[in-house]
């Protein structure tokens, strides 16, 4: 049988984000059904930090980059074709708003069958929001057939005007081989973090992005440390909204106990240090952060965002909240403190689930089905006509 012949296209900027790691390490994994991936990114050459070459060469992973003078270089289109042609692509899987709109335009010029990914649509900025975001939804219901991550992302796109049948839901998954506790490094990176041996760590992982609502954590985080003088905030991440967060950090008096770590690459190290996670998003597509946790047996507090209720049962895996509420966040972080073994029991069983339902393994033979599904459907139409 021919193998299947599959292109992830993807365009970012920087070191990119959690999608960016569901790319990477799907396409890392070797195919049991004869699918064969290639991603390629489109690099803009303004862009000085992008590193995402090097994470796909450690990866081992079949990669391709097609670089751009600017957002709107016609010259990557030429490029684009020709690689497709080159490597005899079947299925040119987008996976953001700008490669959505390549690829429906590729699919009527190249025989190949579109495919897109929606993780979320989220941003900071207005264009993404009121513009780039709503046209991109429009433009998904005319795909054959759109992954969303999360039950919340499917919706909106049936609000859009997708066809429901058209829409698969398959959450993220973990490599949960990779992400993997070590009691015994708790102390060590505890120390070299500079949290006493006595403290409780609460810890958080994102963007520095107004859709995290970091502000809304420090705030709850303000009033626990009133009844927990021990507990200590840690927020790992980076961008625009720092200078805010550090800005309301002075505002609750909270310099000797909340930290911004900044950018932290090694995430699994970073989570032997916290006794506790808490996601405090308001728009959310399947939370990497939240299955990080759940792999690496952090007790988790997270808000019902986007997909995160889909993956973190509430009482069974974790605490989950409404979303923009500080009083919620602070109310659930208490009652963390208070059972400490229910929450660790909480944490053991999430790990469970993401050893079973929410692997990596699981999540992409379930994305390779829908690759044979798109194939199977091609062939019956080439038949047919």
């Amino acid at each position: 049988m021919k193998a299947i012949r599959v292109l992830e296209l993807r365009s970012v900027w920087g070191t990119g984000g959690g999608p960016d790691k569901t790319i990477l390490s799907g396409a890392a994994l070797k195919s049991t059904s004869g699918v064969e991936t290639v991603v390629c990114y489109i690099r803009d050459a303004r862009d000085t930090v992008f590193a995402l070459d090097r994470r796909a060469r450690d990866l081992g992973v079949d990669y391709e980059e097609i670089v751009e003078r600017n957002s709107f270089d016609p010259s990557i289109w030429p490029s684009l074709r020709a690689l497709v042609r080159r490597r005899g692509i079947d299925i040119v899987h987008a996976l953001d708003y700008k490669t959505d709109l390549l690829t429906i335009v590729l699919s009527r010029f190249e025989p190949i069958v579109p495919l897109s990914t929606a993780h979320a649509f989220v941003g900071s900025g207005a264009t993404e929001r009121y513009v780039y975001y709503p046209l991109d939804r429009r433009l998904l219901a005319r795909y054959p057939r759109v992954i969303a991550v999360s039950n919340t992302v499917r919706d909106e796109l049936v609000r859009a005007g997708a066809s429901a049948d058209r829409i698969t839901v398959i959450l993220n998954g973990i490599d949960h081989c990779v992400f993997v506790r070590d009691r015994r490094r708790e102390m060590e990176v505890r120390r070299e973090l500079g949290f006493a041996a006595d403290a409780f760590v609460i810890g958080a992982v994102g963007r520095l992005d107004y859709e995290k609502r970091f502000d809304l954590l420090i705030e709850a985080f303000a009033d626990v440390r009133k009844l927990y003088p021990r507990a200590q905030l840690a927020i790992a991440g980076d961008g625009k909204h720092r200078p805010a967060l550090e800005a309301t950090i002075e505002r609750f008096a909270l310099q000797s106990s909340c930290r911004l770590l900044g950018l932290q690459r090694d995430i699994g190290r970073l989570h032997h240090a916290f006794d506790l996670f808490v996601q405090s998003s308001i728009r959310e597509g399947t939370p990497n952060a939240v299955l990080e946790a759940m792999a690496l047996e952090t007790p988790v507090v997270a808000t019902d965002s986007g997909g995160t209720a889909q993956l973190v049962e509430h009482e069974m895996h974790g605490l989950i909240v409404p979303t923009g509420s500080a009083d919620a966040l602070r109310d659930a972080m208490l009652r963390a403190l208070c059972e400490p073994e229910a929450m660790r029991e909480r944490a053991r069983a999430a790990r469970r689930r993401v050893e079973s339902e929410l692997s990596f393994t699981r999540r992409m033979e379930r994305v390779e089905r829908v690759y044979h599904e798109l194939m199977a459907g091609r062939l019956a139409q080439q038949r047919a006509s």
